[in-house]
């Protein structure tokens, strides 16, 4: 258990995927904004489809702030629903 990775990590939100998105398109969409630790798109287990929304996690404060700050988030066409994921704030 390393809990302590939880509490250092900076995670965002992001919805309204397009479902052609995967993890790796994710990761590298918000890699503009720094170093990302982390990026997942939360799949339907037994559909195996998007499920539009996922989650990044950003290894530096600096480029979560950057990200999160961000107006408008634009993907393959679409608006993304960007918001602050972080619990421990």
């Amino acid at each position: 258990m390393s809990s302590g990775f939880a509490r250092s990590s900076y995670k965002l939100f992001v919805g309204n995927l397009p479902w052609t998105i995967s993890s790796k398109e994710l990761k590298t969409y918000f890699s503009r904004y720094g170093h990302v630790a982390n990026a997942e798109v939360v799949f339907d287990k037994q559909q195996g489809l998007s499920k539009y929304y996922g989650f990044v996690v950003f290894s530096q404060r600096d480029a979560y702030n950057s990200a999160s700050n961000q107006n408008t988030h634009f993907l393959e066409g679409r608006v993304l629903n960007v918001q602050r994921a972080n619990e421990s704030q």
